[in-house]
């Protein structure tokens, strides 16, 4: 075992330069409580085009519990490679690691470099990893960035990014509307849409009391919002015309993440010829179409999968330009709860953390953060 060193961070590290890894696996789909384990493996030193990357940060995210449980159209990277007779796949698809040692073949990446995965299905919920080169984005830049924000960068920021851009030219001044406003995709649509001068209309869900309420409320204008309504106000014809002060014509774009009723309930007060972009279903309620709405008012529906990028250059370009808004201080950090996921980290904590995004029993994003 390495010696700690003023300076260093301790590594576990076995004779003949083996890392010691733990990683969270599972060998069949279901649910995390139920499938989730604590595997640990040693990872030999890097040769050729392979990298060893230790993981700074890792989020969990609905994507991540949906691919455990076999709905997800990315599967898991199944292999035999990690020390088991039968095959298992590591949980979690983002995260930011930084690379420890490399082999001889590996160029544009060096020891130090920190990195996200060039795809999903990778497996972050582990404290070490070899991979080959090709499958990781260097962030050379990584000034004014903490491992938490570059972690959580590749998706949320980047779906509200894409979807404000690729759907409707909207323009200063315009409005698009939105559930799961305090979501991580949410929130940060908020954000670039008030630095790119479009006005968003959030819709919330009520909270336990009115205090509650407003305390989400107030949080959300923080950020930029213009308007912030509960679902019962998105019904209210009053309500509706007091914010949008007949601009109607300039509501151009919803983004639903519920799914359900509500969807129609936003549509309705769409301009013609508007865009409805669908990227989740929280309420696993399906979406009943009026005719209406598509015969006279052409309002269109579009589904959003952020995982669906033309080239890595693309993601990298939006990551960088994300990333760039962070170090100027003009993007916030989604509210979060860092779960250490150390060496001698118990298997009953770590999974309860991932079944716990599932119950829905935390404030925040969880997020694994590792330490040694």
């Amino acid at each position: 075992m390495e010696q700690m060193r003023p300076g260093y961070q301790v590594r576990s590290i076995s004779l003949y330069g083996y890392e010691q890894a733990k990683a969270l696996v599972l060998s069949s789909h279901g649910e995390p409580k139920d499938v989730l384990k604590l595997h640990g493996h040693s990872i030999s030193p890097p040769h050729g085009d392979r990298v060893n990357i230790r993981f700074l940060a890792s989020p969990i995210n609905p994507a991540d519990i949906n691919q455990i449980q076999g709905v997800y159209p990315t599967k898991p990277s199944w292999t035999t490679e990690l020390g088991t007779a039968d095959r298992i796949a590591v949980g979690g698809n983002e995260g930011v690691a930084e690379v420890i040692s490399k082999g001889s073949g590996v160029t544009g990446i060096e020891k130090g470099d920190w990195v996200i995965m060039k795809t999903q299905g990778f497996g972050t919920w582990r404290t070490h990893a070899q991979t080959t080169a090709d499958k990781l984005i260097p962030i050379k830049n990584r000034v004014g960035l903490t491992p938490k924000q570059v972690g959580t960068i590749s998706v949320n920021p980047c779906t509200a990014y894409r979807m404000l851009k690729d759907f409707v030219d909207l323009q200063p001044g315009e409005w698009f509307i939105q559930n799961g406003a305090n979501s991580g995709v949410g929130r940060a649509a908020i954000q670039l849409a008030r630095l790119w001068g479009i006005k968003s209309l959030n819709i919330i869900r009520k909270r336990d009391s009115e205090e509650a309420t407003q305390t989400m409320i107030a949080e959300l204008k923080s950020l930029g919002a213009d308007a912030v309504i509960t679902e019962d106000d998105l019904n209210s014809r009053d309500k509706m015309q007091t914010i949008l002060n007949d601009g109607r014509d300039k509501l151009r774009l919803a983004l639903n993440c519920v799914g359900g009723p509500q969807v129609n309930s936003m549509a309705k007060h769409l301009a013609p010829g508007s865009y409805v972009v669908t990227y989740g279903a929280m309420s696993k309620q399906p979406v009943n179409l009026p005719m209406g709405l598509l015969i006279f008012k052409d309002i269109r529906f579009s589904g959003f999968w952020v995982s669906r990028w033309k080239t890595p250059e693309d993601k990298m370009a939006c990551v960088e330009e994300i990333l760039d808004l962070i170090r100027q201080g003009k993007f916030k950090d989604v509210p979060s709860q860092e779960i250490p996921f150390k060496h001698d980290s118990s298997e009953k904590t770590l999974v309860a953390a991932v079944q716990g995004t599932l119950d829905g029993f935390r404030s925040g994003k969880g997020i694994f953060t590792f330490d040694e």
